[in-house]
């Protein structure tokens, strides 16, 4: 059984940072698009970043860019989100996701789905 498990979540002031965490298990990745979306309360979820296989193409939504930053490691198996000078507006559920499309990922209609982790801006 194939498990995204996501971790970082938490509680932050705004102007703050937080990474969050992605580690794939239950199958081999390799040749996947991973990615980033997000739900906030009482909102549609969008997508937020995603990162090629081998990393060479990176995406950001308008509203992350320049704040947000996707990456992989490839020896721990792990992606990552670094999120610097968090918004309010930046709370939300953030779900690791991974497809073999990257148009997919970035529709948010990816294969495979984590559970989620809670991040909370406080203003």
């Amino acid at each position: 059984q194939v498990h995204l498990v996501e971790s970082g979540g938490g509680f932050v002031q705004a102007g703050g940072s937080l990474r969050l965490s992605c580690e794939p298990s239950g199958r081999a990745f390799g040749g996947y698009t991973m990615g980033w979306s997000r739900q906030a309360p009482g909102k549609e979820r969008e997508f937020v970043a995603a990162i090629t296989w081998r990393g060479g193409d990176r995406f950001y939504a308008d509203s992350v860019k320049g704040r947000f930053a996707i990456s992989r490691d490839y020896a721990k198996n792990t992606m990552y989100l670094q999120m610097t000078s968090l918004k309010p507006e930046d709370t939300a559920i953030y779900y690791c996701t991974a497809d073999l499309y990257t148009r997919s990922v970035v529709a948010g209609t990816s294969d495979y789905w984590g559970q989620g982790t809670q991040v909370t801006v406080s203003s």
